[in-house]
């Protein structure tokens, strides 16, 4: 299965020994679109406020295309500040493409509790709670 990675930039560090779990187990692995290129968000926005909306939209155009290539999507959902298996506004969003499209999703960990839970229930995601034997 070829699968795309989302998760929150805090989240990258935690990226590589998933990635080559995944591999060992025959799937194909793709990365978030700034994974090697952690700071450039924020230099889009040492540019400006046109410039970081700009940025945002050539990410989600970016997220659309490369979502539509995938079979799948697993969300990396740790704890972030406080707040128990995370998920931002723009994973979230790769969440709502991947259900556009028909595609798998795939949540590491729980749906966090807060005001998207019943949104991100209703893609109806597999939690695999870290056992990735699960992802098929």
């Amino acid at each position: 299965m070829k699968i795309l990675i989302i998760c929150s930039k805090a989240f990258y560090k935690e990226i590589e020994p998933i990635k080559e779990k995944l591999e060992e187990m025959g799937h194909v692995v793709e990365l978030p679109n700034s994974y090697y290129e952690p700071d450039a968000e924020k230099k889009s926005w040492n540019l400006g406020k046109k410039e970081h909306a700009e940025f945002k939209a050539r990410m989600f155009r970016m997220s659309e295309e490369r979502i539509a290539t995938m079979d799948a999507v697993l969300t990396l959902n740790f704890d972030k500040n406080g707040k128990k298996n995370y998920i931002g506004g723009a994973t979230f969003l790769e969440i709502y493409e991947a259900f556009m499209k028909n595609k798998k999703i795939y949540l590491y960990n729980d749906i966090p509790e807060g005001i998207l839970y019943d949104e991100i229930s209703g893609f109806l995601p597999i939690v695999i709670n870290g056992d990735l034997s699960l992802v098929k």
